[in-house]
């Protein structure tokens, strides 16, 4: 059973952000899809959102700066995901092709 103050602490949360942030980059580098290249820079903002509100609360509990900027994040995360989503659409569409080493041979 897990200690009940195990998630007390900063480093849990950040050790996880850490994770986060590490699975997306791997992603990133690593695969050449365009979804999961999305799928990853998705985990990075999520670990970047997960660090803003680990030190709020840990740091400052009293200020909302930290949730103000992590929902801002958010917000801006499901855009991305909107727009990236509808461009990868339209190039299959287009080109019938989605891995984005292909992507660069398109100047037409």
């Amino acid at each position: 059973m897990i200690h009940p103050t195990f998630f007390g602490n900063l480093e849990v949360y950040l050790l996880v952000a850490l994770i986060l942030l590490s699975f997306g980059l791997y992603g990133l580098i690593s695969r050449p899809g365009l979804i999961s290249m999305l799928i990853s820079v998705e985990l990075i903002l999520n670990g970047a959102g997960l660090n803003f509100m680990a030190f709020n609360t840990f740091i400052a509990p009293d200020k909302t700066e930290g949730a103000t900027f992590t929902l801002f994040v958010m917000g801006l995360a499901a855009a991305e995901a909107a727009i990236t989503l509808s461009i990868a659409v339209a190039i299959y569409r287009r080109f019938r092709l989605i891995t984005a080493d292909n992507l660069s041979g398109m100047k037409d």
